[in-house]
């Protein structure tokens, strides 16, 4: 059986979005006025145009659960989770994000996504967020902690503590 969750963003990561745009556009228009379209002006647009690019091709878009493995989609990138890999699921409140520091992805441009490290237990986990709240927290047999943002947390955490269905043998 397959089981879809769809993300969807909040109003504050749009708010955080609309502000990096803007910031983003201000400092390009204001280096182009000031050095009049010379070497530092395309260099900051051209860094800051590939960086939006890279960030917006790994923004989460569903969760797909199967029997089989849990896949992360984004718009370029799938992480896939097989199934006897996931020791276990939870929930996460939102309050714990604030003891997060990003070491590597996007943080509120489109969602929160990428490399983090928790302050609160000195660890290294994965993010694919699109909102602050429904967090889902994933181990995993490699000691891999990956929190997701579900509109159905408490249906995804049953989902993936429940045991895989065993496939008969005829």
């Amino acid at each position: 059986m397959i089981h879809t969750y769809r993300y969807r963003f909040d109003r504050r990561t749009l708010y955080w979005t609309a502000l990096y745009v803007v910031v983003y556009i201000g400092l390009g228009y204001g280096l182009y006025r000031l050095y009049a379209g010379e070497y530092l002006s395309a260099w900051f647009i051209s860094c800051v145009g590939a960086l939006l690019i890279l960030m917006a091709l790994s923004i989460p878009r569903k969760l797909v659960v199967t029997d089989a493995s849990l896949e992360i989609r984004c718009l370029l990138d799938i992480t896939e989770l097989r199934r006897d890999e996931i020791v276990g699921a939870r929930r996460v409140e939102a309050d714990e994000m604030r003891w997060l520091l990003p070491l590597f992805g996007g943080c509120g441009f489109f969602g929160y996504y990428g490399h983090f490290f928790d302050l609160r237990h000195f660890d290294r986990l994965l993010i694919y967020a699109s909102r602050w709240r429904d967090l889902v927290e994933i181990m995993t047999v490699y000691d891999d902690r990956i929190w997701v943002s579900c509109e159905a947390a408490d249906e995804l955490v049953s989902l993936l503590n429940a045991a895989p269905a065993e496939e008969d043998e005829a």
